[in-house]
């Protein structure tokens, strides 16, 4: 069984950072790509950015600039450093792990969710 287990939300000011981890577990052999989404109240989830198992990245526009995704392979761990925050970043952010090829198949998975607050 495989789990996404997300870290590092919370309430920051405008203009600060905050770093989300995003770790996998379980038998995996390899995951395609991993990315984060997140999902403001009352709007759709949407895409944050993505890196695949190549390193090539993929950022919405809101957040280009800002926002760093990486990822370290051997552990199945992705990372989004965030600086610059702005009230409009306020959301609960997703890991997303797509392509992920276990004994049973290949499917995506979702973490839980970590809430981020941008405010004064």
């Amino acid at each position: 069984q495989v789990q996404l287990v997300e870290s590092g939300g919370g309430l920051v000011q405008p203009g600060g950072s905050l770093r989300l981890s995003c770790a996998a577990s379980g038998n995996i052999f390899s995951i395609y790509v991993m990315g984060w989404y997140r999902q403001a109240p009352g709007k759709q989830r949407e895409l944050v950015a993505t890196i695949n198992s190549g390193g090539s990245t993929n950022y919405a526009d809101s957040v280009k600039g800002r926002f760093t995704i990486s990822r370290h392979n051997a552990n199945n761990t992705v990372y989004l450093q965030m600086n610059s925050l702005k009230p409009e970043d306020t959301a609960v952010y997703y890991c997303n792990a797509a392509g992920v090829q276990t004994y049973t198949g290949r499917r995506a998975y979702w973490g839980p969710g970590t809430q981020v607050t941008v405010s004064s």
